[in-house]
């Protein structure tokens, strides 16, 4: 059950990630999460956003913005950091916005990836989806009350899902 809620991988942020090896590897559309994935929640696109999506496009990728937020907020955003396509009013973890999203970059789940900061939204609507995901940290504490409840909840699937990772990796040494 827990496991539904686990992401493939995670990442220290969305900045970090090895884009060049997932290009390598396949992936040829990128789907994210704006407020506290790319930015502090509600903030505009800084230098950092707009350097990273310049970086996307050059190596190939098509983007689009996946966000349950209004659509000034995600369009402004969009067209600030340019290169990318966007969905408003998502309603993750819903399978919709997903599909919508791999629709709109003429991608599909296994050469898709999703990158977001919340487990309950993000990373369960990209499995149900059957997309890759990438589970970053927040960027800012700074969070609306409901989504600082589901940070507790999230606390007690993390703690399984890195207990499960450091047993994986204490296997793979005793294999070798």
């Amino acid at each position: 059950m827990l496991k539904s809620f686990y992401p493939d991988e995670t990442a220290k942020n969305a900045y970090d990630i090895d884009y060049e090896k997932l290009y390598r590897l396949g992936c040829r559309g990128l789907i994210y999460d704006v407020d506290n994935t790319l930015v502090p929640h509600g903030a505009p696109a800084d230098r950092r956003a707009k350097k990273l999506f310049s970086r996307l496009g050059r190596i190939g990728f098509s983007v689009t913005l996946l966000s349950n937020n209004k659509e000034p907020r995600v369009k402004s955003f969009a067209q600030d950091v340019g290169h990318t396509g966007y969905i408003f009013k998502a309603g993750k973890p819903s399978v919709r916005g997903y599909q919508a999203a791999m629709e709109q970059m003429g991608t599909n789940p296994d050469n898709t990836v999703f990158i977001g900061d919340q487990l309950f939204t993000d990373v369960w609507g990209a499995k149900r989806a059957k997309i890759h995901s990438i589970l970053v940290p927040p960027i800012h504490p700074k969070e609306e009350i409901q989504i600082i409840l589901k940070r507790q909840l999230e606390k007690i699937v993390l703690y399984f899902y890195y207990r499960q990772q450091r047993q994986k990796s204490a296997d793979g040494r005793r294999a070798k």
